[in-house]
């Protein structure tokens, strides 16, 4: 796969398409960080302001990756990303024209649906690539889209600076936002057009119900329902912090309706969860042992999903301003230090796919990166202004690595658990991914970045714990067609299976 990865034609030419796809995406949903301070001093807003629109940016990825997932099984990929990316472009305007802080958090909200469009590219490439290479096939189509975040926190203020004398002199950040979605928009066009759900002679499967997850056993319907409670829970912490001295967005009775209107969503999500699993609930349905899976190890990777991309979107979010704080620097040049980030997203979430494939275990494969994770920011929490930049930028990258690489390893293993349910588990695996970020944003808007880098630290020492004892190997890991699937039905088509 290594050797052809650079052809533009049949598997490879979707994998292209879909991660640069992703990448827009990500562009998009991060074209605030680098413009963070300057939109704050132009509209006046509080340092908690600034930091409450972080977290809102994250807050409705949350229910929207969850919902994406159902979408995309039910519809396929094609349809369910060329929408995403052309909605793209109403936050992103929105963005670009808000003129104070309650129109940035709706626009903020809203840029979160965006978000959520990494949860289709995993099931596109899950129907292009066989399982024994999904690791670095899942790697590059989650790295190489990541490195959108660099794009962002690089090029645009570079795009905002050079086009300053459309702005009177100062910092053109709203045509630089704008531009985002602009582009987004028009990709999607080029996306639906260009690419399809599957390859020739392969039938896309879809769940056999809609509206929720179909699980296997009782113990798995009651671990889905504590795991969809914690995605509600996220959002009530917004909501709560959305009304918080300093930020005022919601009154405390607005709070409260919030919070009753998720209650509903909840009891709504609940109900939908028995509707799809009664028979199984009711003893009136069982599963053959090849349908089985537990739904604990979906829950499990999204503890390691929570650790790994939770930690890399709380620091994204925070570290331009970081280092600008820390030590002393513009606003131009701490975002494009900051940018040395998610710029190793390039490499490091390819590679904890490669290693998770090659390595023969993607259950240590696991255990060993979250245990780098938890190591690296323990070792970042100790960075002040009386370090060399030099080492600063170092210990960030170091903890990069092994955070990025947590996110390749944990999709080495989503697309392999149930085939037909890909998209809505890597939704709750991504929706936590999000729990993550808005938790650990919340935690930062509360205390500072030592009380941030030692939480998210000693999370992932924990989750790395627990996938050393909980964990199971999947079904598979290393064949070259999934399970059910005979290999040579797969081979009407040469190009999906054959070796390379």
């Amino acid at each position: 796969m290594l050797k052809n990865l650079f052809s533009f034609s049949d598997r490879y030419r979707i994998l292209h398409q879909t991660w640069f796809a992703f990448f827009l995406t990500f562009v998009c949903w991060f074209n605030f960080a680098p413009f963070a301070t300057t939109i704050g001093k132009e509209l006046h807003l509080a340092p908690e302001q600034i930091k409450t629109l972080g977290i809102c940016n994250l807050a409705l990825t949350i229910p929207a990756r969850v919902i994406i997932g159902m979408l995309l099984d039910r519809f396929g990929p094609r349809i369910t990303y060329s929408i995403l990316l052309m909605f793209a472009a109403v936050p992103c305007l929105a963005t670009a024209l808000a003129q104070d802080f309650n129109q940035l958090v709706i626009s903020r909200l809203l840029m979160g649906i965006v978000g959520s469009g990494f949860v289709v590219g995993i099931r596109m490439v899950a129907e292009w690539f066989q399982p024994k290479e999904m690791g670095i096939a899942q790697g590059i189509y989650g790295g190489w889209g990541n490195f959108g975040a660099f794009g962002a926190e690089f090029a645009l203020p570079m795009i905002a600076i050079s086009t300053s004398f459309l702005a009177g002199g100062a910092s053109n950040w709203r045509l630089a936002i704008a531009l985002t979605g602009i582009i987004a928009a028009i990709y999607g066009v080029i996306y639906y057009n260009t690419v399809q759900d599957t390859p020739v002679g392969k039938v896309y499967k879809k769940p056999q119900k809609n509206g929720s997850l179909e699980v296997t056993n009782i113990k798995s319907f009651w671990a889905m329902i504590v795991s969809n409670f914690g995605l509600i829970f996220a959002l009530g912490l917004l909501a709560w912090r959305l009304e918080q001295k300093n930020i005022h967005f919601l009154t405390l009775n607005q709070m409260y309706l919030t919070w009753l209107l998720l209650a509903g969503l909840f009891a709504y999500q609940s109900y939908k969860a028995w509707q799809v699993n009664r028979e199984l609930l009711i003893g009136k349905k069982t599963y053959a042992p090849s349908e089985r899976y537990q739904f604990g190890q979906v829950a499990l990777l999204e503890f390691t999903y929570m650790t790994s991309f939770g930690s890399e979107l709380a620091v994204v979010s925070m570290l331009p301003a970081f280092f600008e704080k820390t030590f002393g620097l513009e606003h131009v040049i701490a975002g494009m230090i900051a940018a040395t980030y998610p710029f190793l997203n390039l490499i490091s979430r390819p590679s904890g796919g490669l290693i998770s494939d090659k390595f023969g275990s993607r259950k240590w494969t696991m255990t060993i990166i979250s245990a780098g994770i938890g190591v690296s920011y323990l070792m970042a929490h100790f960075i002040n202004s009386n370090w060399p930049i030099p080492l600063a930028i170092a210990v960030t990258m170091f903890a990069a690595y092994f955070a990025q690489a947590g996110c390749g390893a944990t999709y080495s293993i989503v697309p392999l658990i149930k085939k037909e349910a890909t998209g809505q588990i890597a939704g709750n695996v991504g929706a936590y991914g999000n729990f993550g970020g808005v938790v650990y944003l919340t935690i930062f808007s509360l205390t500072d970045a030592s009380t941030l880098f030692n939480t998210m630290g000693l999370a992932a020492l924990v989750c790395a714990f627990m996938c050393a004892f909980l964990l199971k190997e999947p079904k598979s890991s290393f064949a070259v067609a999934y399970e059910g699937e005979l290999p040579e039905t797969a081979t009407e088509n040469p190009t999906f299976f054959a070796e390379e």
